[in-house]
């Protein structure tokens, strides 16, 4: 009974570490794809207080290609990744 005690806590303390690790990493992809988009698409001299047609567009186009990429070497490199 103990021992299984001890399995179960060290099960789950391997899950919420990787939990924790996965947010991290969510945010940070988050964190940089906020900061390309923004950079490649938003005008260094604000002129209005919200965003233009132009600047929306390149905003969407700049998102949707940062998943796709994200997502494709994601799925080149997911299979050379050691399982846990």
């Amino acid at each position: 009974m103990a021992a299984n005690n001890v399995a179960d806590k060290i099960g789950k303390e391997q899950i919420l570490e990787i939990a924790k690790s996965e947010i991290e990493l969510k945010v940070d992809l988050f964190n940089r794809l906020t900061k390309v988009c923004f950079d490649k698409c938003i005008e260094k001299r604000y002129k209005e207080s919200e965003l233009n047609m132009g600047e929306n567009n390149c905003i969407d186009r700049c998102v949707a290609k940062y998943w796709q990429v994200t997502n494709l070497v994601g799925q080149l490199l997911g299979p050379s990744q050691p399982s846990m």
